[in-house]
């Protein structure tokens, strides 16, 4: 999704200046190895980093945090990553990443409040974030009546009007994280009985909707109108609205998923330095707005979250953009991987209708 921004060339061969000789000479023709998520960058922005330092960047892709960790734990190198909060709980825990150097990740008042202090990197001594999103509702509003939803909150999916109509994504992590909370728990409860309670809820949520399981098809498949209703993260929601005036998106004040993808550099990356250098380049003004505006995520630095949802902005007026905060139902997943692994047999048998 490539929308305007207002970032002339003339601005980026002056950015290009901003990198003094004697940095651009110290990592001339060096390698940074970058793990992210798929479709999660604008390529220009490797492209500049790559001409202001004089480097080369070796930019790969996950589809999970647990294929990350995964790839982790077999040695590999990478110099920075972007995992997700629960997932950065994780690593911080068992020492497998450095700290991040506070001489040359300079741009940390940039942030916006509601990702400052976070409980798993209150002092960002490991972590600077990336991009945020929360977790909601997509819906036509020629199908449901916005007053509905917004009352009936995730028990829509409990709906048997929506029978056919709808999609579920396929994550039991998210899709627990929606029962749970229709069902008044925390996204991060081990109570035997809750669990047991939203896996209830999920089946009868399979039979009532019949919903079509789905990832990122969902994205292009509701900007097409293709259905009437969908789980969705609202990154992925911000670009439907953009694409079809008849979408809208409510996070259920039940609470929901608030989540943070933040740059993290392991303990064995072989460029920690150079890798500091772009973490802050990420984080200033002008890469966070591309990065933002190309995948729809909200952007943690404040001016550009501003701009890009105000007026004149490429999501002014669009209700995803902006995660919500302020509701103390919302929560972070934590680093739980005995539960996830529960909710995961859980939610094989609720797919398989049992």
């Amino acid at each position: 999704m490539k929308k305007w921004l207002a970032i002339s060339l003339a601005m980026v061969l002056l950015l290009a200046q901003c990198v003094s000789p004697a940095a651009a000479e110290e990592f001339e023709n060096k390698v940074l190895n970058v793990y992210n998520w798929g479709e999660y960058i604008d390529k220009q922005v490797i492209t500049n980093f790559e001409n202001e330092y004089k480097v080369r960047v070796n930019y790969s892709l996950f589809s999970s945090n647990e294929e990350m960790y995964t790839k982790l734990q077999s040695n590999a190198s990478y110099d920075v990553i972007i995992p997700s909060d629960y997932m950065i709980e994780r690593l911080i825990r068992e020492k497998k990443l450095q700290p991040l150097d506070r001489e040359i990740v300079t741009d940390l008042d940039n942030l916006t409040d509601s990702v400052k202090n976070l409980e798993y990197d209150p002092d960002n001594t490991w972590s600077v974030p990336y991009l945020w999103q929360n977790v909601g509702i997509v819906y036509d509003t020629t199908k449901i009546d916005p007053e509905k939803i917004e009352e009936a909150g995730w028990d829509i999916f409990q709906d048997p009007e929506y029978a056919g109509h709808t999609y579920m994504y396929d994550s039991e992590r998210d899709a627990f994280m929606v029962a749970f909370k229709a069902l008044g728990y925390s996204a991060n409860t081990e109570n035997p009985d809750e669990i047991q309670a939203a896996y209830e809820w999920l089946r009868n949520m399979d039979k009532a909707v019949r919903p079509s399981y789905v990832t990122d098809e969902v994205i292009d498949s509701m900007a097409n109108g293709e259905k009437w209703l969908a789980l969705v993260y609202s990154g992925d929601a911000a670009y439907i609205l953009s694409e079809n005036e008849d979408m809208g998106f409510c996070a259920p004040k039940q609470g929901t998923n608030i989540a943070v993808d933040a740059m993290v550099i392991p303990a064995n990356a072989s460029n920690p330095k150079l890798a500091n250098y772009f973490i802050n380049y990420i984080l200033g003004y002008e890469s966070s707005a591309m990065i933002s505006e190309e995948v729809g995520y909200a952007s943690p630095n404040a001016e550009v979250l501003a701009e890009l949802s105000g007026p004149g902005g490429s999501y002014e007026g669009n209700d995803a953009y902006v995660p919500r905060s302020g509701n103390d139902k919302d929560e972070f997943f934590h680093d739980n991987e005995t539960l996830r692994k529960q909710l995961s047999e859980l939610w094989i048998k609720v797919k398989l209708h049992e």
